[in-house]
């Protein structure tokens, strides 16, 4: 697995979605297979399948989100940076049409483009980062090519 990122606030939401999983959901499919197993023959039984499959899915979750609070890197997006990493958030203009926007560099767990969060692994990420105020960047969109100039970085 990738190097993973996360800032404070996603940490405290999967410490809370893992409790919850951990507790409501799981004692949730363990009834399901329970009342399940007790309509008979588990070959047929489309129930039980069904939540077996939900519960694969639950503990593949649960490992997940284990993995990311143990390894991942806390990213503190409060301070000033002099080039784009992972934390900066980064005022670009389009050279073309001379739009702004404003985007925070995260890891995919906190990445929420209506937020204005984007995935260092994402095409934009990856052009922007290393890169310093005033620096032009080519960013491949799925409608061609866009120039940013780099405004700020904070």
């Amino acid at each position: 697995m990738h190097k993973e990122y996360i800032t404070e606030s996603k940490k405290e939401e999967l410490e809370k979605e893992l409790v919850f999983l951990q507790t409501v959901e799981r004692k949730k499919i363990l009834d399901v297979l329970e009342y399940a197993r007790g309509l008979g023959d588990l070959k047929e039984n489309s129930e039980y399948h069904e939540a077996r499959d939900a519960q694969g899915k639950l503990e593949d979750r649960i490992k997940k989100i284990d993995h990311i609070l143990k390894h991942a890197e806390i990213i503190n997006t409060d301070i000033t940076f002099d080039h784009v990493q992972i934390g900066a958030t980064v005022n670009i203009e389009n050279i073309e049409n001379g739009e702004k926007k404003t985007v925070t560099i995260v890891g995919p767990e906190d990445a929420n483009i209506l937020e204005g969060k984007i995935s260092f692994g994402s095409p934009l990420g990856q052009a922007l980062l290393n890169k310093k105020k005033d620096d032009i960047v080519l960013f491949e969109a799925p409608k061609g090519s866009i120039n940013y100039k780099i405004i700020s970085i904070k």
